[in-house]
């Protein structure tokens, strides 16, 4: 039986200036690095991603990969990338998963687990 383990690690940050408050417009950026942890080699096939703000509008994306890409990962490999969405109040949230293959041809799902956008000191 193998092992499928793959952990997501997710960093954000506030794109000052190419938002706009005035008109409900605020960028943020994430880092996510993706990480086999376990004993077989995975590709990401696609993204699903549940974006919320805080007037509870959601945003789904589905997408084949992440920025182009179908990362391969063997075990112990990882993979970082940046990325960006757009918010129409200063704090939201985001989660969702990416749906994998392992080179056994078991499909799976590597859960993203919720993280906060928010405003530097929106938050504290």
């Amino acid at each position: 039986m193998s092992n499928y383990d793959i952990r997501i690690t997710v960093e954000t940050q506030y794109i000052e200036a190419e938002s706009n408050p005035e008109a409900n417009r605020y960028i943020f950026a994430y880092t996510i690095t993706i990480e086999n942890h376990g004993d077989i080699a995975a590709r990401l096939l696609s993204r699903h991603w549940i974006i919320t703000d805080s007037n509870n509008r959601i945003q789904e994306v589905k997408g084949k990969g992440v920025i182009g890409e179908q990362p391969y990962l063997r075990p112990g490999e990882s993979f970082q990338y940046t990325s960006g969405t757009m918010l129409e109040t200063p704090v939201g949230s985001m989660q969702g998963s990416y749906q994998m293959v392992a080179d056994d041809n078991h499909h799976f799902d590597a859960i993203i687990e919720p993280f906060t956008l928010a405003l530097p000191r929106m938050l504290n």
